[in-house]
């Protein structure tokens, strides 16, 4: 399996890290997919991709909650790595509104600048979004012209919205939401196009059942895949083979 979102570089794993790759191993996780989120985050991610490599890729991007005052410098920094190291999307990208509105435009404005980016670098797009399903699908509506595709990460939408998204050649990620009694993806997975559907924890976010509330963790995506599986009335093996499928596609790992 592939856990294709993952902050493992964060400070959060800094004890433990090496256990949790090994745990993760054990588990039949052997990729895991390191999104970045702003300047101070992209060195931690870089170090831990290193001393990782047969398992760890990184991705370069800004966060929307990163989104400040100062976008145009920090975008300009984050686009000067591209020359400078091998990514495999343009992430973690996209627009939240769940926080604070104030910075709305710039951070549309960031997300369309990303967008670019992705179709001039012909990369993947890993896209954030929170409280703004219907700006972000307006914006990318604008943007795709057949060349853009990617993920909406942390999917916790209706099927229309699922829809919307996979219309626009792009996929779903589904993390720990997925396994949330009161998460209402009960009702949304079994209908989903598995052929959009990756696997991911958003960790150290949104840890799955049985492990609510607490640090999550890559080892923890095949509580995902075994949700999905039950759902989907599929054996856990059939989720694994998909989902590996689709990400190795999108990603070109």
């Amino acid at each position: 399996m592939i856990d294709t979102h993952a902050h493992i570089y964060a400070s959060e794993f800094d004890h433990d890290r090496v256990q949790v790759v090994e745990r993760a191993l054990a588990q039949g996780i052997d990729r895991i997919l390191l999104p970045n989120i702003d300047l101070e985050s992209i060195q931690p991610m870089l170090d831990t991709e290193a001393a990782y490599p047969n398992v760890c890729r990184s991705m370069m991007g800004l966060h929307p909650c990163y989104v400040n005052a100062d976008v145009d410098s920090t975008l300009a920094t984050i686009h000067s790595w591209f020359e400078r190291h091998d990514f495999i999307a343009v992430g973690e990208i996209g627009i939240d509104l769940y926080w604070d509105k104030t910075f709305r435009a710039e951070q549309e404005r960031a997300f369309v600048t990303q967008l670019n980016w992705a179709k001039e670098l012909e990369l993947p797009v890993v896209i954030h979004t929170r409280d703004s399903i219907e700006e972000t699908l307006s914006l990318l509506k604008q943007e795709q012209n057949g060349a853009l595709r990617g993920v909406f990460h942390c999917f916790g939408g209706s099927v229309e919205e699922a829809q919307a998204i996979n219309d626009l050649g792009f996929h779903l990620g589904l993390g720990g939401v997925s396994t949330f009694k009161n998460g209402g993806m009960d009702k949304v997975i079994p209908h989903l196009n598995m052929d959009y559907v990756i696997l991911e924890t958003d960790c150290p976010y949104l840890a799955p059942v049985p492990h609510r509330g607490k640090r999550n963790e890559p080892a923890y995506t095949q509580l995902v895949a075994k949700r999905i599986a039950e759902l989907r009335e599929l054996d856990i093996n059939a989720v694994d083979e998909l989902t590996t499928h689709n990400a190795k596609q999108l990603f070109g790992l």
